[in-house]
């Protein structure tokens, strides 16, 4: 695959890609979106890029449930209607926050107009310059860490077991092999949804930004996913980590997690000072 990355002029939603790259707000963002390991059903999961000028975009993951009906057109459904009600914010001269607000409540009502109990996750990360906000709903969530691994933002999983490890309750290892990690209490879909929004943050030029689906933090510790990710060519170390989850999945291990499932992941950083080019960033 080549190191130089497309610059993205227009919001690309994916399902079941293997690995892209592309330049948008002053940075690189690297996307996987694998549906589960001997999964014959539809990938439940989904990615949405929305540039929103030179310095600027949303970044999204929506996580549709599984068991319930048409998990994969409810996360389809949220990341359309996201990036809709972004571009028609950035259309008359609103702020970016505005449109994503808008589009989780848009979105939200849309699920539940399915009528078919239908429901998902979804996490976004606003970028504007060097500073990022994340909002939430659901247990797909938001990480920002610097080049040493230490961790300047994390979002709480809308769960029991994430109350439980906010609370203490619960150590971080025992939460992974825990019975009820697949229960899930605030998402899309349902007339009691909340948004959890959280603070603007500086992103530092050797910080890394992830936004992923369960799929990815009930196979690996945190302090697993940092150091695949710190440091290193942003797309190697993407691809490697998700090879690692998706090996996790497969193979159980007495005392690790194992939990096959859709897996989906953006990572972003910023362009280094003076590195970037029209054709992508130097790796």
């Amino acid at each position: 695959m080549s190191n130089l990355a497309a610059p993205l002029c227009e919001s690309a939603v994916y399902r079941d890609v293997a690995g892209a790259t592309h330049a948008l707000a002053g940075g690189l963002a690297c996307v996987i979106c694998w549906r589960g390991p001997q999964k014959e059903t539809a990938n439940e999961d989904g990615v949405a890029l929305i540039p929103c000028g030179e310095h600027a975009a949303v970044l999204a993951v929506a996580d549709g449930f599984g068991g319930h009906p048409a998990g994969d057109e409810a996360s389809h459904l949220a990341l359309e209607t996201l990036g809709e009600r972004v571009r028609r914010a950035a259309e008359q001269g609103q702020d970016a926050r505005l449109g994503i607000l808008d589009g989780f409540e848009q979105a939200n009502q849309a699920i539940v107009a399915m009528g078919r109990g239908a429901a998902s996750t979804l996490a976004v990360l606003e970028v504007d310059f060097d500073h990022v906000r994340p909002y939430h709903v659901g247990d797909s969530a938001v990480l920002v860490f610097g080049q040493r691994g230490r961790m300047r933002l994390q979002t709480l999983a809308h769960s029991p077991v994430g109350y439980g490890v906010e609370a203490g309750l619960l150590a971080e290892q025992d939460a992974l092999l825990h019975e009820d990690r697949h229960l899930v209490s605030n998402m899309l879909g349902t007339a009691e949804m909340r948004i959890d929004v959280g603070p603007r943050l500086r992103l530092g030029s050797r910080d890394t930004a992830l936004i992923a689906s369960d799929g990815l933090f009930d196979n690996l510790s945190i302090e697993e996913i940092v150091q695949r990710l710190r440091c290193g060519p942003l797309l190697d170390g993407v691809l490697a980590m998700a090879e690692s989850c998706r090996q996790r999945m497969l193979t159980p291990v007495d005392g690790r997690p194992s939990k096959p499932d859709d897996l989906t992941v953006v990572a972003f950083r910023l362009a280094p000072p003076r590195a970037s080019s029209a054709s992508g960033f130097p790796r």
